[in-house]
């Protein structure tokens, strides 16, 4: 087993993951647009689409949303609280019965034929955290599926801002009063972390010129050291992963940055919006529109988004 899937394996697989990855879209902004863009998406697509793979499922946000479309669904994920919980959301959805739940990595896919589901996908990311397989991960993906992929990575473009931003998820948070940990933490930290801050251009440019905005070899220390790091995250530019879909014969291929428009409006004005169910509804939808343009698809808030045809 490589570093990057035992040190996925032990961060997903904490015990409170699963409860806290099913809040988010109640807990920070940037989740509600990214998911809301993914959704339509996929509503959008499911013209003859009667079996479907989602891999780093996760809680099932996307494998029970299929699932009550009649989709018969094959949810693989990493992480057993991850998958217990989206069982227990199956559960109360009614659809446990069309989803068939998998612990696996990615990285090792070998278990399904060629073309084995009409749809394939595979959100927030989980492709990212396979580096330095990321390209592999991708090629796989294609192979077993038969007739869409869709697929979110990490985005180059979007997630350099990061560096010189230390604060940024403080602009995305819903309910300051919020019992999720992180929220309490970004809250409580906001002020030393900008007091700490100092622009340092030198790993910003090697995080530009390589994808990789921590050092890996730091992540496998700290595992090694029995700790918990984040997992190692390779960063996608747009015509990076256009190129490997080609490359693996996908065709139509069209890509979308999730949250390129909600990043440039400040928290008060995005509680404001998101907290109203008219002009929720209406952003959502522009949202869409405005980060579906080839021109802002790689500053995506987390996510560089791409889907095609086999």
């Amino acid at each position: 087993m490589k570093y990057s899937e035992k040190i996925s394996e032990r961060m997903w697989n904490q015990s409170d993951k699963g409860e806290l990855e099913a809040e988010r879209e109640n807990t920070f902004i940037d989740d509600i647009v990214q998911k809301a863009h993914i959704e339509r998406e996929l509503l959008q697509s499911l013209d003859g689409i009667e079996t479907a793979f989602d891999g780093g499922a996760g809680c099932g946000r996307f494998s029970i949303l299929l699932a009550k479309q009649g989709v018969k669904v094959t949810h693989f994920d990493i992480s057993q609280p991850m998958i217990d919980k989206a069982k227990e959301l199956a559960e109360r959805e009614g659809v446990i019965d069309r989803i068939t739940f998998v612990k696996g990595a990615l990285e090792d896919l070998s278990a399904y034929a060629d073309r084995s589901f009409d749809l394939v996908m595979s959100f927030d990311s989980p492709i990212s955290y396979t580096y330095p397989d990321q390209e592999k991960v991708i090629g796989e993906l294609v192979r077993i599926a038969k007739k869409r992929i869709m697929i979110s990575v990490s985005s180059r473009l979007g997630a350099l801002p990061y560096m010189a931003n230390p604060v940024q998820k403080n602009q995305f948070i819903l309910d300051q009063d919020s019992k999720d940990p992180w929220v309490q933490w970004c809250i409580s930290a906001r002020e030393q972390m900008i007091e700490n801050f100092s622009f340092n251009k030198e790993n910003v440019l090697k995080a530009y010129e390589s994808g990789l905005l921590s050092d890996p070899d730091e992540a496998k220390e700290a595992y090694d050291r029995g700790e918990t790091p984040w997992s190692i995250s390779y960063h996608f530019m747009p015509d990076e992963l256009e190129n490997i879909l080609k490359k693996n014969d996908v065709k139509n291929i069209r890509l979308a940055g999730p949250g390129a428009y909600a990043r440039t409006i400040p928290n008060e004005i995005l509680v404001k919006i998101v907290k109203d169910p008219a002009q929720r509804k209406d952003f959502l939808e522009f949202c869409h529109q405005y980060d579906s343009n080839p021109y802002v698809c790689g500053m995506g808030k987390d996510n560089l988004f791409a889907k095609g045809e086999v």
